[in-house]
């Protein structure tokens, strides 16, 4: 079983758009979505849900009125601001409780509780292509990595039963917590750029994770014509680097097209475009060793 990973060093390059297509192309595959904070995969795929799973990580801070005495040690000792006080006393703003514990160590009555914090959900599902691993955080939480590190071993999980010859993940954008936690099992790593100052920048930023972590990298250019000079940057870099260089995409209207009827752009009437994609996908193919 192969584990491959579409990332990009910046959001907006067409990295959902693109996995989507390749989930299209993909035999007999799991397809999973690591971007928690901001998933969009589904907006392509229409999963329907067969598992719903609450996510917990962290704790948070409750204060019991019933116990507590109003003194007030929990607001002076809080760095986080985050302990109100209002006319029934004082109350823990979730917003802002960090989860450190001291004001339920050092509260004389014992009247905060520490539950474990509720961040989000996590789901198993079937599309048109067939199995979808996804989660959803809750607006301003955390713990975006170690949901990610839950949805793989999912995945995995999945793929074993099912008996999947590859797990195909959407990464997160950028190189933070979820994106280095995308990478524990990943075999090969897709990232998908485009020709500005900034998508270079990014590019090399991922280039140097995946060689932190030791992941092969391969690259794709989008919307490459719209900027020659930068497209040409990019392509001497990965040239000094060793990095494949698996597709030259062009700025099309199609995607967009697509994105409105709810498919991939590979489901539309075949075009140039699409089979630009497809020869990207042999390429990932014969990268990742799933071509025989």
């Amino acid at each position: 079983m192969r584990e491959i990973l579409i990332i990009s060093g910046k959001g907006g390059t067409g990295k959902t758009s693109l996995t989507g297509a390749f989930a299209h192309l993909a035999h007999n595959k799991i397809t999973c979505d690591l971007d928690v904070d901001a998933p969009d995969l589904h907006l392509l795929l229409h999963p329907k849900r067969e598992r719903e799973e609450d996510f917990y990580s962290g704790h948070e801070a409750v204060i019991d009125p019933e116990k507590c005495t109003n003194c007030g040690l929990c607001a002076s000792m809080c760095q986080y601001e985050a302990i109100r006080e209002h006319s029934q006393g004082f109350s823990v703003d979730s917003l802002r409780c960090e989860g450190c514990k001291v004001c339920v160590t050092f509260c004389p009555e014992e009247a905060i509780q520490f539950p474990e914090r509720h961040c989000g959900k996590w789901f198993l599902s079937t599309t048109r292509f067939g199995p979808l691993v996804h989660a959803q955080l809750f607006p301003g939480e955390e713990n975006s990595g170690k949901l990610v590190i839950l949805l793989k071993k999912q995945a995995r999980e999945l793929a074993a039963t099912s008996g999947a010859d590859l797990i195909l993940c959407d990464g997160a954008p950028g190189i933070g917590c979820p994106v280095i936690s995308s990478f524990s099992g990943a075999d090969l790593a897709i990232a998908v750029t485009e020709p500005t100052p900034s998508g270079r920048h990014d590019l090399e930023r991922v280039a140097d994770l995946c060689r932190h972590f030791q992941i092969s990298l391969a690259v794709i250019i989008n919307k490459f014509d719209l900027n020659p000079e930068e497209t040409a940057r990019i392509e001497a870099l990965c040239r000094e680097r060793g990095h494949p260089m698996l597709a030259r995409l062009p700025h099309d209207p199609l995607i967009t097209r697509a994105m409105i009827q709810g498919l991939v752009v590979t489901e539309l009437p075949d075009t140039d475009f699409s089979r630009k994609i497809k020869q990207a996908w042999a390429g990932i193919e014969e990268l990742a060793g799933l071509r025989h």
